[in-house]
């Protein structure tokens, strides 16, 4: 299947109320309202919020996404305007309580990942992920996900990017002043894909989140970046085909020319 000439790539940057997880729907689907776009990536956990006082209050803000009305009206919002949603998710399983991120088109859940690296105090609050990396068709495009602090780890990335990923979609939560950004960079140049952090902005309890969500291109070039402190929706066309150029230089092939028989082996 050829990859379709102009793909449109988006995120949706705002500031969640704490526990309240129906106004910070109403807010997202107004936020997205008259936007056009192929893909749009939320938030980490933008429903409920981030900064849980234990575990405890985070298992009772989750949920089970299948049963879930928030990713009903989602789901409906993307069947309405053939839309696909990336969002960040508490999930709910069992006794288990995740950091998710849910892929969302017309005819549903499409995919479920959990956060593999946990950031501080979320080793308290959440289960450690379980699901492997995988990467989807979107509309003849491959994309993948992580969540925030996965940025640190580029095994993340080079893992989805060697399953053929174009697009990597990142809903993110960030505190640390521009380190994930300027890492996201690296991450895109040193694998030739697209990245899209959806970041949220505002203060919640003791923490300030950074915005500056983004956009950037194969060659670690910064597409679109949002202000720090202010709800911006934004969409930028992109070339997919972009990013199965893997060539550095005529003779450096960013994946073919891995030695992996040399590297630390855990």
């Amino acid at each position: 299947m050829g990859l379709p000439a102009g793909f449109s790539v988006g995120f949706c940057q705002f500031r969640p109320r704490f526990g309240k997880p129906e106004a910070n729907l109403a807010e997202i689907l107004r936020r997205l309202e008259g936007t056009e776009a192929d893909l749009i990536v939320l938030p980490e956990l933008p429903f409920t919020g981030y900064y849980f006082r234990n575990r405890a209050e985070a298992m009772a803000l989750s949920d089970v996404p299948r049963k879930s009305r928030l990713v009903e009206a989602l789901v409906e919002t993307c069947r309405k305007r053939n839309l696909h949603l990336v969002t960040g998710f508490a999930e709910r399983a069992g006794g288990r309580c995740f950091n998710a991120s849910l892929l969302l088109g017309p005819k549903g859940i499409l995919q479920t990942y959990r956060k593999i690296q946990l950031f501080n105090r979320e080793k308290s609050w959440f289960d450690p992920g379980n699901l492997p990396l995988e990467v989807r068709r979107v509309g003849g495009v491959r994309v993948g996900m992580m969540i925030c602090f996965d940025w640190a780890f580029p095994e993340i990335t080079r893992s989805l990017a060697l399953q053929g990923m174009e697009v990597l979609c990142h809903p993110s939560n960030l505190v640390l002043p521009k380190h994930c950004q300027l890492a996201m960079r690296v991450r895109c140049l040193e694998n030739a894909v697209f990245a899209v952090t959806a970041n949220r902005c505002g203060e919640e309890r003791t923490l300030r989140f950074t915005g500056r969500s983004q956009v950037v291109g194969p060659r670690g070039e910064v597409l679109f970046q949002a202000p720090a402190a202010r709800a911006t929706v934004h969409v930028e066309t992109i070339d997919p085909s972009r990013a199965r150029d893997k060539n550095l230089t005529p003779r450096n092939h960013l994946l073919r020319d891995r030695r992996p028989e040399f590297y630390f082996k855990s």
